[in-house]
């Protein structure tokens, strides 16, 4: 996020009033008595059990070290509140939760947010300032993606009874205020106090007690790596809040892991799963045919994507030498026939991505013009010269002769930058060693992909082995570092910001847990994020977005994969849903679904 305006209308003055709500892109569209979101079902009956399928396993329930320790279990966030609420039909836009009102000046030099006195833990206990200041500091000590999300602040202090501020080192960064408004608030008093058998609890270390909560659900019953079920607090202290109504709607919600995703599938088609989002192309095509869908107790729904912008690519170590010419990474980019690719493996359902905001309007294309142009101009020396005469294109493969040209200027490329063929081997000639690359995957559906992919890598005379590793195993050497190339993706908001310092920027290359999964350290790519960070408008915003992408594309940190504009479900009839799901939603489910009886008895009685 990155660009917005004070929530009332006119100026906000040095003394600001409070305000219901923030909003990045202009007036906020529910005034201070708006009773509901317009997308909910205020009445949708309350019960019923949802059951979804996750892949890997699950060892903790700590979230605040996720991405350094352990295995985070899904759906954790059901237990715990933020201080605001996103609506779904805006496209940056917060509401009070915890917190009933935030306040900041002009300058955003810091924010003041008053938490509500009807805020409580699942305990019975009031939800406190020192809470909120506790949340923060616990985040920034422990959670590396979070604490490049924080850097902004300095500190934070209770001024009231019930008002916390914080204070901004860098004036005009007009999302902070929304930043802070995301932070999940954590129960200190638990968390500083000791289990049942009397053993101090640490928050740095992965547990399975389940914690105090305070949001919508908590843990019911779980097994350790193998399920968990949320079920719905019935005396949910904000269960009444307009951010709130038309949602949790479900008694219980469930999550089954399973190691094998064809095996998840199976079961969804048994009925032991109720929803199923579907990513692999050809089960799309050819996996539906089963009796369930033909008799129409299983519905098949693509709902649009437009929340967020996707790269999805083969993306390289930087830190190790033989990826830091960029040259050899535009090479692998020539290898990968993407065209076949399409039509042997996904029946020609995707386009290639080719932008890190791929999908929305933030994406580059063409030649940079205007105040685009204005910012390139001002890193020139530190990028490559293609930004100012190409646009930004991947290789196509139309015809075998294409790739055949393709693969020859991938050998140039690699050439260019110092490797050697002898015997159709390729080398590095001060090593005299073959060059070698091994891609770790920790989902065996894009083994397929990379083997096909293999071919073509060894016609150019690189060694190529294929990695597949357990869940745990993933995880352990993404953080250290170990790798060659991943499968590795990046959502994008409509609004971004302070999160790209955690993708790409200097600072999160060696910080295990990071999203800089490359290990950029790019100057000019450090002063693009900051230009994102300090726009002032939406047309600052988006030009120093588009120039960042442009930076990142003409480097070649990753050879771009392929997207679908939709998320493919399918579902179990048992459920009902509002007549007009949320612009930037996309399916919401469950958050704003729910049991429908009458349904789930026609779905059993035709089974």
């Amino acid at each position: 996020m990155a660009f917005g305006a004070h929530a009332a209308a006119g100026p906000v003055s040095d003394a600001p009033n409070w305000t219901h709500g923030i909003s990045l892109l202009g007036n906020l569209k529910y005034p201070a008595s708006f009773a509901q979101f317009d997308y909910v079902n205020a009445h949708a009956p309350k019960g019923g059990l949802v059951r979804r399928a996750v892949i890997g396993t699950y060892d903790s329930f700590n979230f605040v070290i996720a991405g350094v320790k352990g295995n985070l279990v899904e759906g954790i966030d059901l237990v715990y509140d933020t201080l605001m609420m996103p609506s779904l039909d805006e496209v940056a836009s917060e509401y009070g939760l915890i917190a009933d009102a935030a306040r900041y000046p002009a300058d955003f030099s810091w924010v003041s947010f008053r938490l509500r006195s009807t805020a409580r833990w699942h305990d019975g206990k009031v939800i406190s300032a020192e809470d909120v200041i506790y949340s923060l500091e616990t985040f920034r000590k422990l959670h590396p993606q979070l604490a490049a999300f924080y850097r902004h602040i300095i500190n934070a202090e209770k001024i009231g009874p019930q008002e916390v501020r914080f204070r901004f080192n860098k004036p005009g960064i007009r999302e902070l205020p929304q930043v802070v408004g995301q932070l999940t608030v954590l129960p200190r008093h638990w968390w500083e106090g000791k289990d049942a058998s009397g053993k101090q609890r640490n928050i740095a270390l992965t547990t399975l007690e389940p914690p105090l909560g305070s949001g919508p659900y908590r843990i019911k019953a779980f097994d350790a790596g193998q399920s968990i079920i949320y079920e719905r607090v019935a005396d949910y202290w904000g269960r009444s809040l307009p951010v709130n109504i038309g949602t949790a709607n479900f008694h219980e919600i469930r999550f089954d892991y399973f190691r094998d995703p064809n095996v998840a599938f199976e079961a969804f088609k048994t009925g032991s799963i109720d929803w199923h989002t579907e990513n692999t192309a050809k089960n799309w095509a050819t996996g539906y045919a089963f009796p369930a869908v033909v008799e129409k107790r299983v519905v098949l729904e693509e709902f649009p994507i437009r929340s967020v912008g996707m790269m999805q690519a083969f993306a390289f170590n930087t830190r190790r030498l033989k990826f830091q010419d960029p040259r050899v990474r535009r090479a692998f980019n020539f290898a990968f026939d993407f065209e076949t690719v399409n039509q042997k493996f996904f029946f020609g359902q995707y386009t290639r991505i080719s932008s890190y905001f791929d999908g929305t309007e933030l994406a580059s294309s063409g030649l940079p013009q205007g105040q685009e142009l204005e910012l390139l101009r001002s890193v020139r020396s530190e990028i490559p010269p293609e930004v100012f005469t190409t646009p930004y294109w991947d290789p196509t493969n139309a015809t075998p002769e294409a790739f055949r040209s393709n693969l020859l200027e991938a050998m140039r490329l690699l050439t260019q930058a110092g490797l050697e063929v002898k015997d159709l081997v390729l080398f590095d000639p001060k090593t005299r060693k073959q060059f070698n690359v091994e891609f770790l995957i920790g989902n065996e559906s894009f083994e397929r992909i990379i083997l096909f992919y293999k071919s073509a890598l060894e016609r150019l005379g690189i060694h190529v082995s294929v990695r597949l590793v357990d869940d745990v195993q993933y995880v352990n050497r993404l953080r250290e570092w170990d790798f060659d190339i991943i499968v590795a993706s990046w959502e994008e908001s409509l609004t971004p910001g302070n999160e790209q310092w955690g993708n790409w920027g200097s600072r999160s290359a060696d910080v295990p847990g990071s999203q800089n999964l490359i290990g950029i350290k790019n100057p000019a790519v450090d002063w693009l994020i900051q230009r994102i960070i300090l726009a002032d408008s939406r047309e600052d915003l988006v030009a120093a977005t588009k120039a960042l992408d442009r930076v990142l594309l003409w480097n070649h940190y990753v050879v771009p994969h392929w997207n679908f504009s939709e998320v493919r479900t399918a579902r179990w009839d048992r459920f009902g849903h509002p007549t007009h799901l949320p612009k930037y939603g996309m399916a919401a489910f469950p958050t704003l679904w729910w049991w429908d009886a009458g349904r789930a008895a026609k779905v059993a009685m035709n089974g």
